[in-house]
């Protein structure tokens, strides 16, 4: 244990140099203050899925139905209090659209926060959506784009908490909020053999997470146009990240739906071939299990 206090310690000033000052207002919060819980948790997604795949290399698939529900289900409801809650509150905070700063809205700030912790503490949830098609056999669908972008995001979004967890930072995870109701509305639809001749919007749903993207982009360099004092690099890393997942998407977007013909979707598929449970998000990548070749 004093070994790894010791190794806890020198991550921690080694952000701290690189980084400066963390905001005082979330000191103590679940999983900030330390590094460590956020890189384990995410050196044992990427050991789940190699080992997961070795594992149910020689298995059978799992079907995971009722779990595959729940957990739509409550992603979506945690979604739709996430986009309620962030836009009551940068509403009680007067945010400017264009830039805003970290300081001036008071207990507004605070709240938006909380909430963006949630969003922080989701990106370990849906962890889950790989950890899925790795127990359903669904190989093909965890791409670089998928793993990339889940677990960059739980990483990002830990130094979002420790470093600039309100202002500008709340626009990105409103709109992400907003998709994610959509998609994860959409897994848990695909779920059900009955609902699939009417679930024929996928190819919107990556459409409106490239339109995310773009959004997110322009207002991240309106706040560089027009500054507010709102941290210039952080400004410039989130609109660089935001391009990688723009071109990534793009690329999956071209692969899946300008190189092959779309197939409608005319009846129930035949047994075995269900409509998979994911796909890209965004602010996020391909999730649970809906198109070929997936990546809020």
């Amino acid at each position: 244990m004093e070994h790894l206090k010791a190794f806890d310690d020198e991550i921690n000033a080694f952000l701290d140099n690189m980084f400066g000052p963390r905001d005082s207002r979330v000191r103590g919060w679940f999983m900030l203050d330390s590094y460590l819980p956020t890189f384990f948790l995410t050196v044992l997604y990427l050991l789940s899925i190699w080992l997961g795949n070795k594992y149910m290399k020689t298995r059978p698939a799992l079907s995971l139905k009722g779990i595959l529900t729940l957990y739509n289900l409550g992603i979506t409801l945690l979604s739709v209090y996430m986009l309620a809650e962030l836009i009551l509150s940068s509403w009680e905070g007067g945010y400017n659209l264009q830039c805003q700063d970290l300081a001036s809205a008071g207990e507004a700030d605070v709240r938006v926060a909380k909430v963006l912790w949630w969003y922080y503490f989701s990106k370990s949830v849906e962890f889950l959506d790989t950890i899925f098609f790795v127990l359903r056999k669904k190989t093909s669908q965890i791409t670089f784009l998928h793993v990339y972008h889940h677990a960059s995001m739980f990483n990002i979004w830990w130094c979002v908490l420790n470093w600039i967890p309100c202002g500008q930072s709340f626009f990105g995870p409103t709109l992400n909020s907003f998709i994610h109701i959509l998609m994860y509305s959409y897994y848990g639809l695909s779920v059900f053999p009955s609902m699939h001749r009417y679930l024929w919007w996928k190819k919107y749903l990556t459409q409106a997470q490239l339109v995310q993207f773009v959004l997110t982009i322009t207002h991240t360099m309106s706040a560089v146009v027009k500054p507010c004092g709102f941290p210039l690099g952080c400004l410039i890393f989130q609109s660089s990240y935001m391009l990688t997942l723009v071109i990534l998407f793009l690329n999956f977007y071209v692969q899946t739906y300008r190189k092959k013909p779309v197939k409608k979707i005319t009846e129930e598929p035949p047994a075995g071939k269900e409509v998979k449970n994911g796909f890209s998000k965004a602010s996020s990548p391909a999730t649970n299990g809906v198109i070929n070749k997936k990546a809020q």
